[in-house]
């Protein structure tokens, strides 16, 4: 494929390494086995509206061990779903989904999944059955739990809040730290389109959150309503 040319121009070893580090690629660590070119992300989208890919042609670079090709390979993917949308073109949407649940273990960092969950997984969602969401928040992979949490992002900017209150509630208990971190970020949302809803769920669960969990989903509070959450 020509756009692997591409990411070989781009590359650069230096900041590769630094990449690695960021995204804890070490033995044990959640990034663990992950390889780095060194593509900054505005590089990455513009090699993703460079080139229009095939699915197939996707699903290569989604399924390499390195980290540009599956982001790239999902942003072109966004830009084939938007495009579906603007032409209303339900089947392809469908195909697009699909595509993306097939392959949910590839998305398999916290950026992969943060720039893509919303905008297919939620948006396909937004108006059908999500049971999906609640299978992979009980998933025992941290990146399907993650995608679960991201996707309810797109809901929470039309401002429906319950999906992502009830997958909050499901993982209040989650172990890792990028689980605590993203249902956080989503409580933070909602508080931030509806302060009273986000009190609400503070004041039924803030003792049992984990700390980091409730710190992020503070973030917009004032001064004296963080410390009163915080003193637990």
């Amino acid at each position: 494929m020509e756009i692997l040319k591409e990411f070989e121009k781009l590359a650069n070893p230096e900041k590769a390494q630094q990449l690695q580090r960021f995204f804890k690629t070490g033995k044990g660590q959640y990034g663990e086995g992950d390889i780095f070119l060194g593509i900054v992300v505005p590089e990455q989208r513009k090699l993703a509206n460079k080139f229009d890919l095939k699915l197939d042609e996707i699903q290569k670079l989604l399924s390499s061990k390195i980290h540009e090709h599956r982001l790239t390979s999902l942003f072109i993917l966004i830009k084939k779903y938007k495009k579906a949308i603007k032409e209303k073109n339900e089947k392809l949407k469908k195909e697009i989904y699909d595509f993306y649940i097939k392959n949910a273990k590839n998305i398999n960092n916290w950026d992969l999944v943060d720039l893509s969950a919303p905008n297919i997984m939620g948006n396909f969602l937004l108006d059908k059955d999500k049971s999906i969401l609640y299978r992979l928040a009980k998933s025992g992979n941290l990146w399907e739990r993650r995608i679960a949490v991201l996707s309810t992002f797109h809901f929470i900017k039309v401002n429906r809040f319950d999906d992502a209150l009830k997958i909050a509630e499901l993982l209040l208990n989650d172990e890792h730290d990028l689980i605590h971190k993203a249902v956080g970020w989503m409580l933070r949302e909602i508080g931030k389109r509806d302060k009273g809803v986000l009190i609400n769920f503070l004041e039924e669960h803030y003792k049992e959150m984990p700390r980091t969990m409730l710190r992020y989903s503070l973030e917009k509070l004032s001064k004296k309503e963080k410390q009163k959450y915080m003193a637990k």
